[in-house]
C-alpha cells in the first residue's frame, strides 16, 4: 500500500519533464545548424584517429501502433524499403567521405520503426553497405531493434550470420486488454517461441522492453506480464514509462486519455517491475532497465562506468556517433545533428549530395559540463566532485552554487531523502532513482525558459 509521504512526493514531482537521451534535449535544436555546419565537425573529427558508433534508422511499419513515439512510415511493400536503402547507401557514403581515413567502428544499432519489415536480402545489402565504407571490430556491439510478430526465423539466421549478437525485442505489454487499447496484438507464446530461436540461432544478449503507463493496465495484470518475460530469462530487460505527447505524436489521439494510468498507479506498476525482476536475480540498471548479474551493463554499473547515448545505456563509450536515415541523430565533435523526418526531404538534399539535416546543436562549455552532470546522474546515479573538476577545470561548488542550495533547500531532493551530498559527491539514494529526472532537471540550464506549447511527457 502506497504510503501518504510517498503519495505526497509523486504529487510534487510528477511533473513535465525531458527524458535525457541527451543534453540539452532535442527541444533546443536549431535549424541554423545546418548540412554546412555538420560538415565541419566530420572535418574536425577527421582530425582524429577516434572509432565511431554508428546508427542506422529503419523507419517502415507494416501498421501503426498508437502509443509509438517513434518516427516512422506505414508501408506495404518492399519495394519502399528497397528505394530508401538506395539512399541510406548514399548517406553512408557521405559520411565515409568526410569522417577522415576508414573508421572503426566499437558499436552498430538498427533501430525503427520496425527493422525487420526489410526482407532478409534487404537486411544483407544492408550491412553490406556498411562494411564497404567502415570497418566494424570484431567485438563491437551490433544490435538490431526486432517486432517478434513480424520477425522471421530466416531473417533471425541472416542477422546472425552477419554478425550482429544483440536483439532487442518489443513486448510492451501481453495483456490482451492493452494489446486492443495501443493496437498492437503479441501473444506470449509466440514471442516466446522466437525468443527460444533467437538463443538457438547463437544471440548472445537478448532484450525484451517493455512499457509502462499504457492505457488499461492494471497492477496484477502487468505482474502477469512480468512473470512471463522473467520466465524467459532474458539478458536484459527495458521498462519504459509511456509518453503521452499527442501534441507532438496525433496518433496519440486515438489512445483514450482516461484510459491512462494516473502517477500513483504508474508508481505502482514500476515497483511491480523493480520487485518481479529483482526477486529473479537481475541488477536494477538506471532509471528504468534490468540486467543479469553477469551482464557486461550490470557489471559496469556496479563499476560505476556506465554510459548513455541515443541508443541506450552502454559499456562501449566512442567519441563519436554517426547517424543515417531519416530522424538520425548524430554526436560529432561537440555538436548533435538531426536528419530530416521527411522522406521527400531526405531523398531531395542526398540527390544533391548535402548531408540531410534538418537541425541540429553546438555545444557551448556549459553545455559539456552539464551533459557530463545529467548524464552521470542518469547512468550511475552520482556524481564525484574531484572527477568534474579535474574534467572541466572548475571549481564544482562556485560552478553549481545555485543548483546545490536548490538540491538542499526545504523539500527539495536532499531534504526528501532522494539525494546525499558529501564533500566527495552527490549520490542519489535507492528512493530517488524513480525521481531523478527531477534531479537531473536541476542542472537543466534551458528549463526555466518560457514555451509556446508543452514539450515533455510527466516524469512518473
Amino acid at each position: 500500500m502506497m504510503t501518504s509521504d510517498a503519495a505526497s512526493l509523486i504529487k510534487r514531482y510528477d511533473r513535465p519533464g525531458p527524458r535525457y537521451t541527451s543534453y540539452p534535449t532535442a527541444v533546443e535544436f536549431d535549424e541554423r545548424f545546418d548540412s554546412a555546419s555538420y560538415r565541419q565537425r566530420l572535418g574536425a573529427f577527421a582530425e582524429t584517429a577516434n572509432p565511431l558508433s554508428l546508427y542506422v534508422h529503419l523507419p517502415f511499419c507494416a501498421e501503426q501502433c498508437t502509443y509509438c513515439g517513434c518516427t516512422m512510415i506505414v508501408g506495404r511493400t518492399q519495394d519502399l524499403a528497397s528505394e530508401y536503402l538506395c539512399y541510406v547507401e548514399r548517406e553512408l557514403a557521405l559520411l565515409a567521405s568526410h569522417a577522415g581515413k576508414r573508421r572503426r567502428i566499437v558499436q552498430h544499432h538498427w533501430g525503427g520503426g520496425t527493422p525487420t519489415f526489410l526482407s532478409a536480402s534487404q537486411l544483407a545489402r544492408l550491412h553490406e553497405a556498411v562494411e564497404r565504407y567502415f570497418d566494424i571490430d570484431d567485438d563491437a556491439e551490433q544490435a538490431i531493434e526486432i517486432d517478434p510478430r513480424v520477425t522471421t526465423r530466416e531473417q533471425l539466421n541472416v542477422l546472425r550470420s552477419l554478425g550482429f549478437n544483440r536483439l532487442s525485442m518489443g513486448v510492451q505489454d501481453f495483456n490482451p486488454d492493452v494489446q486492443e487499447a495501443i493496437g498492437r496484438r503479441q501473444s506470449a507464446a509466440a514471442t516466446r517461441d522466437l525468443f527460444d530461436f533467437a538463443r538457438s540461432a547463437g544471440f548472445s544478449s537478448i532484450n525484451l522492453d517493455l512499457v509502462y503507463g499504457l492505457p488499461r493496465q492494471t497492477v496484477a495484470g502487468f505482474e502477469r506480464t512480468l512473470a512471463a518475460v522473467a520466465a524467459m530469462r532474458p539478458d536484459r530487460v527495458a521498462v519504459y514509462s509511456y509518453a503521452h505527447v499527442p501534441w507532438l505524436r496525433p496518433h496519440q489521439r486515438r489512445i483514450n486519455a482516461a484510459e491512462l494510468p494516473q502517477a500513483e498507479l504508474k508508481v505502482q506498476l514500476i515497483g511491480a517491475a523493480v520487485d518481479a525482476f529483482e526477486g529473479a536475480g537481475y541488477t536494477a540498471i538506471g532509471m528504468d532497465h534490468f540486467a543479469r548479474p553477469d551482464d557486461e551493463l550490470a557489471i559496469a554499473a556496479r563499476e560505476r562506468r556506465l554510459y548513455r547515448n541515443f541508443m541506450g545505456y552502454t559499456t562501449r563509450r566512442a567519441p563519436a556517433m554517426l547517424a543515417a536515415g531519416v530522424s538520425g541523430i548524430g554526436d560529432v565533435a561537440g555538436a548533435y545533428a538531426q536528419n530530416t523526418r521527411k522522406l521527400s526531404s531526405y531523398y531531395r538534399a542526398l540527390d544533391g549530395r548535402s548531408f540531410p539535416i534538418e537541425r541540429g546543436y553546438a555545444l557551448t562549455f556549459d553545455d559539456r559540463v552539464r551533459r557530463h552532470v545529467i548524464t552521470e546522474l542518469m547512468c550511475n546515479f552520482r556524481i564525484d566532485r574531484a572527477a568534474t573538476e579535474q574534467l572541466f577545470t572548475v571549481e564544482f561548488d562556485r560552478y553549481f552554487a545555485r543548483e546545490l542550495e536548490e538540491l538542499q533547500s526545504p523539500g527539495g531532493p536532499v531534504d526528501d531523502g532522494l539525494l546525499d551530498i558529501s564533500p566527495a559527491a552527490l549520490d542519489v539514494s535507492r528512493r530517488g532513482r524513480l525521481f531523478v529526472r527531477n534531479i537531473c532537471m536541476v542542472f537543466d540550464a534551458y528549463l526555466n525558459r518560457s514555451a509556446e506549447r508543452p514539450a515533455f511527457s510527466r516524469t512518473l
